[in-house]
């Protein structure tokens, strides 16, 4: 998968990314356990400081997770009937490097598709 270099402007207070991975592995969408540690390690690699992170299962399937940063969060809803995840990269801090975090959960979920957005947040 080739990367998509973002340019990001220092005057935004926060930068968005709204990442959607389609045709990933249903199995993995539902493991709540391995969706925690992708998006852990996920926030480790752009650099941030973990604060606390939530995760639930639901029932009969999909995960929803928050993994929130001192520089604010990262969060993930699956859809393992759709192989399909929507996952938000927010952050107010601007030296954060938020594409090596969506690269390295697109790598990890394996995704056949993938579509990302970028939102300066308050400009």
């Amino acid at each position: 998968m080739k990367a998509v270099e973002i340019v990001q402007s220092q005057h935004a207070l926060g930068h968005h990314i709204l990442l959607e991975l389609y045709d990933c592995n249903d199995a993995l969408l539902n493991n709540v356990q391995h969706i925690k540690k992708i998006m852990c390690q996920a926030a480790h690699k752009a650099k941030a400081t973990i604060v606390t992170e939530h995760f639930h299962h639901f029932s009969p399937y999909g995960v929803s997770g928050v993994v929130i940063i001192q520089e604010s969060h990262l969060t993930i809803h699956t859809w393992p009937e759709y192989g399909y995840a929507a996952i938000d990269v927010f952050t107010c801090n601007s030296k954060l490097a938020l594409q090596e975090a969506v690269q390295y959960i697109t790598d990890q979920f394996n995704a056949g598709n993938t579509t990302q957005h970028y939102v300066n947040r308050g400009k």
